[in-house]
Parts: structure tokens; C-alpha cells; sequence
């Protein structure tokens, strides 16, 4: 799919209120929003198949609500996604990566009481799986509940203190705390990292070091196709977003959210909590 792009300012859209004294109208940075493949709709199709068949073991059925279950939830169907994840549940109760989509779900509808139920059981069963930790982190972190959100972060990032991700969301958690703390060790992680993967000039952004306008512009000079243009953009504009809402400029982190939605990268984490900031703030 060929890449399309404009390079425009926010207030031409009605984003950012332009007489707002604290909103800067960046350049604006598109992709064409990413829809729903063919690839996406056979998979769909093929499992429906393989599950109407009767034809495989109680494990194997489980495992197959699980898969069409991702599916659904990469096409934004998450309704569907995850009345098959219960259902992996109802036929294999011990099947852990269902129990993370189940927490996350309740996670994104401010259920938290469910969703630390359900990740506790995910990390009960299988209790080296990082990404429970990060997600119980965030429903710890929406929950404000923040000394218990940095245990299950710092867990998350130890397993891997070079990954940027782990890098930032360490900072957005442990800055609910100790902000100077956070900034200092987000520089000092960005100053030691190992690599050049795009993601640390979200880190960099975070530590001053890189614009937004900077930060957009690197998204465009280095993707290779539509759908990383998308993904980098779903990234960029919703940590552009939470910075924007710590500063206290809301108008701006509004535009950055929609703006980050507006991708279509439905299986983000960054497209998840979106939606759900724009709902809190």
C-alpha cells in the first residue's frame, strides 16, 4: 500500500482550540488509517470452520477460541474477542494468555477488582510471563495505586532494561511518585542504550532531547510502508499525548489521542489506552 502523508497544522482541523496560550500547532503527520485485510477475513473464516467441525480435542479448542480471538482483536472486534477468550476459559480454565486479554479488557473499563483477579490467575500459571506484570502495572497505574504499579514495572523492565518501551512506561509509572527520580533515570537509560530501534526517540522526546515535530518527522523518514507509518504514528502521537496531559494542556492531548486513534493499529497498547484516556480526561 503506498504510504500518504500531510504535513499540516492542527488548528487547520479545529484539534487545538488556536487561541489556547499553552497549545503549539505542531506539524501534522498522517498515514492512510489501516483497515481490515483479506488475510484478516479468511483467518476468520478458516477458524470459524475448524471450530463448527467438531473435530478437535478439548486443548485444541481452547487454543483455537484463543487464536480467532486475536484475530478479532487486531480487527478492532473486541466484543467478539473476547467472548472467545471466555469461552478458551469455559473449555480449558488453566489457559493463562486468555486471562491477560480478559484483565485487559476489564483494565480498559475501569473494572479493576476483575482485572487483578484475572492477571493474578494469568501470573499464577505461568509466573514468567513479563506482560502480565506490565499489564497489572497499568491497571495499577489507572487504579492509582501507584506503589504496586512500580513492583510489577520495575519487575517488567528488569527483564529487559534496554527495550524502550519498558524504558518509558518505567518513567510514566515511577513519575506518579518521584518525577525528578523518573526523568533522571529515563536519561540515564537513553544515554545506555545498546541500539538505535526508532522507539528511543520516544524516550528522547520524553528527556527534551527531541521535539515533537522532531518525533514525527523521524516516524516519516523511517518507515518502509503504510503500516509501520501507522504503527510509529500510533506510538508517537499517544506519548506525545500523556506528556501533553502531565504539562496540564488538555486541548493538545485530546488532539494527540484522536490522533493517535485515527491509525487503526487496534492491537497497540498505545491505541487501547487512547480511547480510554480520551474517556477520563
Amino acid at each position: 500500500m503506498k504510504t500518504r502523508f500531510l504535513a499540516i497544522g492542527l488548528c487547520l482541523f479545529g484539534l487545538v482550540a488556536c487561541t489556547s496560550p499553552k497549545s503549539v500547532a505542531p506539524t501534522l503527520v498522517l498515514a492512510t488509517p489501516e483497515q481490515v485485510s483479506y488475510e484478516t477475513e479468511v483467518a476468520l473464516a478458516k477458524l470459524g470452520q475448524m471450530l463448527s467441525s467438531g473435530e478437535y480435542e478439548q486443548e485444541n479448542v481452547a487454543q483455537l477460541y484463543y487464536e480467532r480471538g486475536l484475530v478479532f482483536d487486531r480487527a478492532g472486534l473486541r466484543s467478539l474477542a473476547r467472548f472467545d477468550f471466555a469461552r478458551a476459559l469455559q473449555v480449558q480454565p488453566t489457559f493463562a494468555p486468555a486471562y491477560n486479554f480478559m484483565g485487559l479488557y476489564a483494565t480498559l473499563e475501569s473494572n479493576f477488582d476483575e482485572a487483578y483477579e484475572s492477571f493474578d490467575s494469568a501470573i499464577e500459571l505461568q509466573p514468567d510471563y513479563a506482560f502480565s506484570y506490565f499489564y497489572r502495572a497499568l491497571a495499577l497505574y489507572y487504579a492509582e495505586k501507584t506503589e504496586l504499579a512500580i513492583k510489577d514495572m520495575e519487575y517488567y523492565y528488569e527483564e529487559n532494561p534496554q527495550d524502550p518501551y519498558r524504558v518509558l512506561w518505567r518513567y510514566i509509572v515511577l513519575s506518579q511518585q518521584d518525577s525528578e527520580l523518573a526523568l533522571s533515570s529515563l536519561r540515564d537509560d537513553l544515554e545506555g542504550r545498546d541500539s538505535n530501534e526508532w522507539a528511543w526517540y520516544l524516550v528522547a522526546n520524553y528527556a527534551g532531547q527531541v521535539s515533537d515535530n522532531e518525533l514525527l518527522q523521524s516516524a516519516l523518514n523511517s518507515e518502509q510502508n503504510n503500516r509501520e507509518l501507522a504503527e510509529r504514528l500510533c506510538e508517537a502521537y499517544f506519548y506525545m499525548a500523556k506528556s501533553a496531559q502531565q504539562r496540564g494542556d488538555i486541548a493538545l492531548a485530546r488532539a494527540y489521542y484522536k490522533l493517535s486513534l485515527a491509525n487503526n493499529i487496534f492491537d497497540f497498547v498505545e491505541h487501547r489506552f487512547a480511547l480510554f484516556e480520551l474517556d477520563r480526561i
